[in-house]
């Protein structure tokens, strides 16, 4: 296993935010966490990051494999940054020539089919997609493992949408990746397969393969969430 998650609990106050969840993450697999907004989804990512610290339970990971894509990719890009200056603080532990970082942020921005011209632009002057991309660039540049997407085509139009999660899709085989994706968009979800874990007010409720969840889902819940998904049409 990859990532190994025992009772894990967070509470803010009265509020018990993550609440006794446990699973475990194998190589190369996608994890997907569905639930309503407020369910415990991004306290629980950002735990497993380190960015918060947890009351109790235990994360089994290497930290330094796993990275994190956000929601929004204008705000986590500094925007009195250059790309080139977002890209290289990404370098910072590789004992790299000046040439050799160059050469490494083109090929990323490659990766994520960006120019390596645009090294020198500063986030406000990409669309939401080209900006979410350099964001995937920067994280892919440290050489994780493990990628944390929290709700991270949520705030895209749904054609780039699809472009993302196409581009996540490559990336996956390319560079051998596990992906973690938080969302409460089940459309995204289902296109996006391996397994699925329900969580509810800070507990996860349900977990099973992708297919299981959508064709057969046990609990009430995932079944109310399913529905309002796919049966309500604009």
């Amino acid at each position: 296993m990859i990532l190994e998650i025992y009772n894990l609990t967070k509470t803010f106050g009265k509020i018990h935010a993550v609440d006794g969840v446990s699973f475990s993450v194998e190589e190369r697999e996608n994890l997907c966490i569905i639930g309503e907004s407020g369910c415990g989804k991004s306290t629980l990512a950002k735990l497993i990051m380190g960015l918060l610290e947890r009351d109790g339970g235990q994360i089994r990971i290497d930290r330094h494999i796993i990275q994190m894509v956000f929601q929004d990719p204008y705000s986590s890009l500094d925007p009195l940054w250059s790309v080139r200056s977002i890209l290289k603080e990404a370098l910072g532990r590789q004992r790299l020539s000046v040439g050799q970082q160059q050469e490494r942020m083109q090929a990323i921005l490659e990766a994520v089919n960006l120019s390596g011209e645009i090294l020198n632009r500063f986030p406000h002057e990409f669309s939401g997609g080209e900006r979410q991309r350099i964001a995937i660039a920067r994280a892919l540049l440290t050489n994780p493992k493990i990628l944390i997407l929290d709700e991270a085509v949520s705030s895209l139009d749904i054609l780039v949408q699809k472009q993302i999660m196409d581009l996540l899709k490559d990336l996956k085989g390319q560079f051998h990746l596990t992906y973690i994706l938080i969302s409460h968009n089940l459309r995204v979800v289902k296109n996006f397969s391996g397994r699925i874990a329900v969580m509810r007010e800070g507990k996860i409720i349900e977990i099973g393969a992708s297919e299981d969840i959508f064709k057969k889902p046990q609990q009430s819940y995932t079944q109310q969430l399913l529905k309002a998904a796919f049966d309500y049409q604009i």
